[in-house]
């Protein structure tokens, strides 16, 4: 008599759309033995999922490895082709959905969502097997052949959002940059009350002026940092006092601020209230940075002298185009913070002085 061997763990039944799914706690170190992903080199219609990413599985394994007490996973989705049972603990109505899930270890068990998570796992139980011990939820549902596990990939994916960059931050508590970026937009009340913490860019009628990311960009080229690089105390206080002199010296802001002038009114008329404006004072920023560290405010103070209207032509091919539509990308920021830099009396490098010979060729000035 053959021997039928499987895996068994402590399961919930559930029901949708009429067939039934189970929900198992699964240790980590059993993630990688039986667990399979669809990684053939293959057409896409005919695997079950995409193909792997593989650049996102080292940041992945560094967020278990780095943060053993408090990394957070969602569930691992995974379709059985093979024998499964569920045997139910008690035949009480009520509680005859709690049981035991048998697979047999002949099933082969494809991932349907959560092939990073699971390649994430095997690579962080390299480096701390102790890891291994750990749970994590997995999702079965009964193979019934390849569409219908594609199905189930096409319909996990449908309604997914990603986050917006914003409330990323906002969220962010591990991020020193992050943590900073928030810190400065409390104690400045301009940034307090005009700062959006959850939305990735403001509408025509928004009330506010500035989105969190934005900010949180422009120290990142302040500082010339990357999430989660290191941020010292000097650089602190940098940042915090470059915000407070950028809020001073910006004359719109202020108008806003005394209600003088509509988010919408500024949003509508001038560059300053975009996010193209914001990352070329981080360029500006960067460089006072490094080479005016104590005179640095002198030059800020000189951005109320600026004409920051739409109506200003030096800003056409830098800001926005012909059409008027403001544009944010490395080139236009580029050429902004050149125009702001020659108003504030600061030299051009020659990487800029050939970005300015690029634009006048261009015919755009």
């Amino acid at each position: 008599m053959k021997a039928t061997f499987s895996y068994s763990f402590p399961a919930l039944r559930g029901i949708q759309a009429g067939s039934e799914f189970y929900v198992v706690m699964c240790p980590l170190k059993l993630i990688p033995k039986i667990f399979v992903f669809d990684e053939e080199e293959i057409p896409p219609e005919y695997r079950a999922q995409r193909t792997l990413n593989r650049s996102r599985v080292p940041e992945i394994a560094s967020y278990i490895i780095d943060n053993p007490n408090d990394y957070v996973f969602s569930s691992l989705t995974a379709s059985v082709d093979g024998q499964m049972k569920f045997q139910s603990y008690t035949d009480d109505p009520e509680f005859n959905n709690l049981g035991r899930l048998s697979i047999s270890m002949d099933a082969r068990l494809l991932i349907n969502d959560g092939q990073h998570r699971r390649a994430a796992i095997e690579e962080a139980l390299k480096v701390s097997p102790d890891l291994g011990q750990e749970n994590i939820s997995v999702v079965f549902f009964k193979d019934d052949g390849l569409k219908k596990c594609q199905q189930i990939f096409a319909d996990l994916n449908r309604h997914a959002v990603n986050t917006t960059s914003s409330l990323g931050i906002l969220y962010e508590h591990r991020d020193q940059l992050a943590n900073m970026t928030k810190e400065i937009i409390q104690q400045i009340p301009l940034l307090e009350r005009y700062t959006d913490k959850e939305k990735p860019s403001l509408s025509k009628l928004s009330p506010k002026i500035f989105v969190l990311s934005n900010i949180f960009n422009t120290n990142c080229r302040i500082l010339n940092k990357k999430k989660g690089d290191f941020v010292s105390e000097l650089e602190k206080e940098f940042l915090t006092n470059f915000w407070s002199e950028l809020c001073d010296s910006v004359v719109e802001w202020q108008k806003v601020m005394k209600k003088e002038l509509s988010p919408s009114e500024l949003r509508s008329n001038y560059i300053n209230a975009h996010g193209v404006f914001l990352e070329a004072i981080g360029v500006v920023g960067s460089y006072l940075y490094n080479n005016h560290p104590t005179n640095w405010p002198t030059y800020i103070k000189r951005i109320a002298t600026i004409d920051w209207s739409r109506s200003n032509s030096e800003w056409m091919g830098r800001a926005f185009g012909h059409t008027g539509r403001i544009n944010k990308n490395n080139d236009t920021i580029n050429l902004t913070a050149n125009m702001i830099k020659m108003k504030l009396g600061i030299p051009l490098a020659q990487a800029e002085e050939q970005q300015e010979e690029k634009l006048k060729g261009s015919g755009v000035i």
